[in-house]
């Protein structure tokens, strides 16, 4: 059945924004957010061997405070970093890395998280002329408006007409 497909009939399709769509003070509001439940934080916390009580075990983190477990800030970061893939990386390029990650309040099931970014710097690549090198500042609320984190994320970003960068 394989055989059957014609793969050029499937065009390639640009998606995300090229470096010259980036300006400093640029500002982006990700799409509508995640709810993250605490099935979503049982599956994240076992697959990465995190087995703090305070992310799994209810009655554990009721007794330092908390009204139930926390969630994995990893997973909280994976889920913002996500959010912004669509407006900020998806044209390609690779992830160079995250600085003054910072976890402003602890998450809980049933939090929806929403985030935005603000382009701090925009630059030319000096070793690849398809490329520039953006960094976004990027910030998540819940759902009552409260920051709870925030970083800066510097990714290659192809340029207009430079396909996709390995």
């Amino acid at each position: 059945m394989a055989d059957d497909i014609d793969l050029d009939s499937f065009p390639v399709v640009r998606k995300g924004n090229q470096f010259e769509e980036f300006t400093v003070g640029g500002e982006f509001t990700h799409h509508w957010g995640r709810t993250l439940t605490a099935g979503d934080n049982a599956v994240f916390s076992t697959a990465t061997c995190n087995w703090n009580p305070m992310h799994l075990n209810a009655e554990y983190a009721r007794a330092h405070g908390h009204p139930d477990v926390v969630l994995n800030p990893m997973l909280v970061l994976c889920t913002v970093v996500g959010l912004s893939v669509e407006d900020l990386s998806e044209s390609g390029g690779p992830f160079l890395g995250m600085e003054d990650v910072t976890f402003h309040r602890p998450v809980h099931p049933d939090d929806t998280l929403t985030a935005s970014s603000t382009v701090v710097d925009t630059r030319e690549s000096d070793s690849r002329p398809n490329v520039g090198i953006v960094t976004w500042h990027t910030e998540a609320h819940n759902q009552r408006g409260e920051l709870v984190l925030d970083y800066r994320r510097t990714n290659l970003v192809a340029k207009r007409g430079e396909g996709r960068v390995a």
